[in-house]
């Protein structure tokens, strides 16, 4: 019986089996067995095959959104509005067939934009291309899920799942759960506050069932059994995700106002090229990316390409700012003078934990060299000239 066979009848189990106070336990045992075997799912298969089309591309820019959605919903015509690069568009499905890579200017940033082949129901299963859409959507920073406005909203609810299924958590945070493997001394069991979907049989039984029977775990908040499960695997990717809602030309005006209510979603027509400003606003909103300007001393700042930074990519304290610029800046610099939102005065010396904002202005105030032999200023230690009298060189005595 194959993986994908064994995954269904566990999930069939499931569907029979009552959930009640008796049951808990044995439902918490096929999760996990279904975690581990969508986990064995998405291993590469060993041994070398035959060299094949690349799917990935090159990561370029400042940040990566990835276009995710089924067949014909418009992701081409989105890609070729937004960078001006050419995505074949036709009404007929998989028009797409492999990654094409855009790029997207806007507030002095370079934004790659990805249109990928439309995914199906069972694209976590290895249907279709969903395995390699699935693994590029993983490498980006935040997901567009685009989808048509005039279809019905199981689209949303069958693309959350498979994406779900390979370990993508969408508009979720990690939980608050702390778990550290061991190599002696059993299990260690402590909770914070009072838990209502986990206790501390139903944890054992979850470990056992990785085998595992030393380790250390902490809730810290009411965590449910897949959000313990997902930090036990350790190979979730939390992304943020616009729902984007295209042909809102061909629905009626209530639909259109019920959509854009919904939390994380854009309504857009790329036919009629309606809010497609207000989508690239959400997206930088989204994305978090922090725009800091350098400033030479002595100089203007140079307001023409920033130093872009982002929580997702490395931080954005003074120290990312200097790691950015290079590695052993960090090592020269005594202070930095600062402009901008972050500040509480102008100019504010800062160190090099101040975390900064968007369009900061930045000076970095390197640390001077010590002349060798000893300190600086009026009172410096060494000198040509004789300290004393005595050492002076004697003169020759006169003939008498």
């Amino acid at each position: 019986m194959g993986i994908v066979e064994k995954i269904k009848e566990i999930e069939a189990e499931m569907a029979r089996t009552q959930k009640n106070k008796a049951t808990e336990f044995h439902l918490g045992q096929m999760k996990a067995r279904i975690a581990k075997l969508r986990t064995q799912l998405l291993e590469p298969k060993g041994g070398s095959g035959g060299a094949g089309e690349g799917f990935e591309v090159t990561k370029y820019g400042h940040g990566r959104v990835a276009l995710i959605g089924f067949p014909s919903v418009g992701k081409s015509t989105l890609l070729t509005m937004l960078t001006g690069t050419h995505s074949e568009a036709a009404s007929y499905e998989f028009t797409t067939l492999t990654c094409i890579p855009g790029i997207i200017h806007y507030n002095d940033t370079k934004i790659q934009l990805l249109d990928l082949p439309g995914i199906i129901e069972g694209a976590s299963e290895g249907k279709g291309r969903g395995r390699q859409v699935i693994a590029v959507s993983k490498s980006s920073d935040i997901v567009l899920m685009v989808l048509d406005a005039s279809k019905s909203e199981g689209h949303r609810q069958i693309l959350t799942r498979e994406l779900e299924a390979v370990g993508l958590r969408l508009n979720k945070r990690p939980p608050q759960i702390y778990f550290k493997k061991k190599k002696t001394g059993g299990i260690s069991f402590n909770s914070t506050l009072h838990l209502t979907h986990i206790n501390e049989k139903l944890c054992y039984q979850i470990l056992h069932e990785y085998k595992i029977h030393n380790a250390e775990v902490l809730f810290r908040e009411d965590a449910t059994v897949d959000e313990f499960i997902d930090v036990i695997e350790g190979n979730r990717k939390y992304m943020k995700c616009i729902y984007v809602y295209n042909k809102i030309d061909v629905v009626g005006i209530d639909d259109v106002d019920r959509l854009s209510r919904q939390p994380n979603s854009i309504v857009i027509s790329c036919n009629m090229k309606l809010n497609l400003d207000r989508l690239l606003a959400k997206m930088w909103e989204e994305m978090g990316l922090v725009r800091v300007y350098t400033k030479p001393q002595g100089q203007q700042p140079d307001f023409a390409e920033p130093v872009v930074l982002s929580a997702d990519r490395g931080g954005c304290t003074v120290e990312d700012f200097c790691n950015h610029i290079h590695r052993s800046l960090v090592k020269e610099v005594k202070y930095v003078l600062v402009w901008g939102i972050s500040a509480r005065h102008y100019p504010q010396h800062c160190g090099l934990g101040h975390l900064l904002q968007d369009e900061d202005v930045v000076q970095i105030v390197k640390k001077k060299d010590k002349e060798d032999g000893g300190g600086r200023g009026r009172f410096k230690s060494h000198s040509n000239a004789p300290s004393r009298i005595s050492d002076r060189e004697k003169k020759v005595p006169l003939k008498t």
